[in-house]
């Protein structure tokens, strides 16, 4: 497949700047890929599709306040930084990304904060994703970070929206996020309610988590034609053994598998058995899916609707069938189908 395949036009209108009133409200595009039908539905009406023993996987990352505003030393020139990772805790070390990178230096001094209290020195600029900074911090580790995250602001993507507000604390994190790592929210996940996992209880429909920690790469531009020669970022995943215990058994007993969004669908996919079964872990993966893509896994996919030329597009068309896919996404800009990690959601069956 090449890169250009997945080029469409996508007006700024039709990306949502907020979610549904009620998550799983929002617009629901059922792709049959064996046939191509497609309905129209709600997200709530999701579990129609399935029954007693088919199993949900969804992603209890937690999005933590990434992005901090603030200034360069001397010259107070006006800086982002937009935290990635965490290095080194007793360090206080984190991979980030600067804007504008181009005058920042080793040993330069970064302040935040209207008192400039945190005060961060870059000490390496030769990493793949920008910047590692040390923050210069006299305190308990806690303390740190409960100051450093009150200085941040709600990743929402800037092409979502430019200026995050309090909602966005709320809205751009799944009702059940867990543990903290991800600077994107896990889309997919953000339409489920309390009112629809007691709805799956009442029909004995299962669900487990396992946590990927997502990044930014997903959004990153891919830069080559052949899609073969495209390098993703690294997530950090954990599927535990219960997790693992729950799936297999699932599988064995040919109950459908759900993966809940592309972190999901790509975890599940990263180390297979070859009795087509997933392992406990906690690793990094990389793994970019791309169509022809034979999955091992899941047996249904959600996922919203994504940018073009995206690797989270190349995911699903890779599960639902580069064609049918394309022909569901020309039919959501042609209808009232919102794009982004606010927007509307597709499930392939």
């Amino acid at each position: 497949m090449k890169l250009s395949q997945f080029n469409f036009e996508l007006p700024k209108e039709k990306i949502a700047k907020e979610p549904s009133y009620w998550r799983d409200e929002c617009k629901l595009m059922v792709l049959h890929k064996d046939t191509g039908e497609i309905e129209h539905r709600l997200f709530k009406d999701v579990i129609d599709y399935f029954g007693k023993g088919d199993l949900f996987v969804l992603n209890d990352t937690k999005v933590f306040p990434a992005r901090l505003f603030g200034k360069k030393e001397k010259t107070e020139a006006d800086i982002m930084v937009f935290l990635l990772r965490e290095l080194n805790p007793e360090q206080k070390l984190w991979d980030v990304i600067v804007e504008p990178a181009r005058k920042i230096r080793i040993g330069n001094k970064l302040y935040f904060g209207d008192d400039d209290s945190m005060v961060a020195e870059v000490i390496d600029n030769t990493t793949s994703r920008g910047r590692t900074l040390r923050f210069l911090y006299d305190g308990p580790y806690e303390e740190f970070k409960k100051d450093l995250f009150a200085l941040g602001e709600t990743p929402v993507p800037e092409w979502v929206k430019e200026h995050p507000d309090e909602s966005d604390v709320t809205n751009y994190q799944t009702i059940f996020a867990k543990h903290e790592g991800a600077v994107s929210a896990p889309a997919a996940g953000l339409h489920f309610s309390r009112e629809l996992f007691n709805r799956m209880i009442l029909k004995d429909i299962d669900k487990t988590f396992i946590t990927v920690h997502m990044g930014i790469g997903h959004f990153r531009e891919v830069d080559v034609e052949d899609l073969s020669k495209h390098k993703m970022d690294c997530e950090r995943m954990i599927i535990s053994e219960e997790a693992a215990e729950t799936i297999n058994k699932a599988k064995r007993a040919h109950h459908k598998v759900v993966a809940v969004g592309v972190t999901v669908a790509r975890a599940l996919e990263t180390y297979v058995t070859t009795e087509h079964e997933v392992r406990p872990t906690d690793t990094w993966t990389n793994k970019f899916i791309f169509p022809p893509y034979e999955f091992s896994i899941p047996d249904a996919y959600i996922s919203n609707f994504h940018l073009p030329e995206s690797t989270m597009l190349m995911s699903v068309a890779a599960f639902g069938g580069f064609d049918k896919v394309m022909k569901a996404y020309k039919l959501a800009l042609e209808g009232d189908y919102k794009f982004g990690p606010y927007g509307d959601a597709m499930l392939i069956l």
